[in-house]
């Protein structure tokens, strides 16, 4: 199976060792994704606003490797207060209205750059 490197500058660049996200035969999975606008500056202070961030740069990679927010299997949020929840989980289904792909929602410690969110997926190509 063919592995593909995908990046694109509508995303913010990786902040460390790793790719915006790979795709292997006919599935893409992409990194996790913090509200960053793809100059590398982060999105304000609401979780909401960092989630739609988060969401955007999921879309713009997505798009760069021929798939969509239609073709998503699988989705982990993490973020730093489960609290979050509701207000993540409305931005979060303005995006995926539609049959909603699996997911998983985990309150973690700490994420990178102290943000509030950060957004992962595996989609069909």
């Amino acid at each position: 199976m063919k592995r593909e490197i995908i990046s694109t500058d509508d995303a913010p660049a990786a902040i460390g060792a790793y790719s915006q996200a790979v795709k292997a035969g006919e599935m893409l999975f992409v990194s996790g994704q913090i509200p960053f606008t793809p100059a590398g500056e982060l999105v304000g202070s609401g979780v909401k606003e960092q989630t739609r961030q988060a969401l955007d740069n999921l879309t713009a990679i997505l798009e760069e490797a021929g798939s969509s927010l239609g073709q998503v299997v699988k989705v982990n949020i993490y973020t730093s207060d489960i609290d979050y929840f509701a207000e993540i989980n409305e931005v979060y289904a303005g995006y995926f209205s539609e049959e909603p792909p699996a997911r998983a929602f985990v309150e973690v410690s700490r994420l990178p750059k102290d943000v509030k969110v950060e957004i992962s997926c595996t989609a069909i190509c």
